[in-house]
């Protein structure tokens, strides 16, 4: 009987020997199921910002629209209570005070204030239209006409001189407040409404001002 458990023995070894031998190797899990991972599973990292300051930006492809003259600003503000777009477009009145060519000034010149005021009684008794000028560099004359053309001015000149009255060519310095609306748009809609608000008023503007709005890049600071 001693041997018959030898034999057993040997046997039950040489089953557990080849059995590991032939045993598949073991596989990873990735390769085995066939699966590639998925792309939204991989995320790249962002990078680091150095110094905690992103870069500058800028605010682009807006014009700047600028027209007028308007006569008055009760007449600007109507114009911009018309506009549909006014309040998100920003429109804006401005007042300025403009410089306009001089007129031709026929005039008596300036007398001693006495002189000034007799000879312009004697004027008007002669019913020649005058007026006594009473401020300015040219105080005390006597006014006989303002005219934008100067051949016009020239003539009446020469007709007063006719009337035996001392008449010279002055030049009359005027300024103009006026009105100008102004407002920020992409530039197509800043073409369109220029033309929505000529219409509107009713004739053609002096100028129309339409430019690339200037703009100032600030950093972002990181939270």
């Amino acid at each position: 009987m001693k041997w018959l458990a030898i034999v057993a023995l040997t046997l039950n070894v040489g089953v557990w020997y080849f059995s590991g031998a032939f045993e598949p190797a073991q596989r990873s899990g990735v390769v085995a199921s066939g699966n590639l991972p998925r792309v939204a599973s991989l995320k790249a990292s962002s990078p680091k910002s150095t110094g905690g300051v992103a870069p500058l930006s800028t605010v682009e492809g807006l014009s700047c629209v600028r027209v007028g003259w308007i006569d008055s600003p009760d007449a600007a503000e109507a114009l911009i209570d018309r506009q549909p777009l006014a309040k998100e477009l920003g429109f804006t009145v401005h007042e300025v005070e403009r410089e306009l060519p001089a007129l031709h000034w026929v005039i008596i010149p300036p007398q001693p204030p006495e002189v000034a005021r007799r000879k312009f009684r004697d004027i008007q008794r002669q019913g020649i239209d005058s007026y006594l000028v009473t401020e300015g560099e040219n105080r005390n004359a006597i006014s006989l006409g303002l005219f934008e053309s100067r051949e016009a001015a020239k003539s009446v000149l020469e007709e007063k001189k006719r009337q035996k009255l001392n008449v010279v060519l002055a030049n009359f310095p005027r300024n103009q407040i006026s009105y100008a609306l102004s407002f920020e748009a992409e530039p197509e809609l800043a073409k369109e409404m220029v033309q929505a608000v000529e219409m509107d008023y009713g004739r053609k503007f002096d100028f129309v001002e339409i430019n690339a709005c200037e703009s100032v890049a600030t950093p972002k600071k990181n939270p």
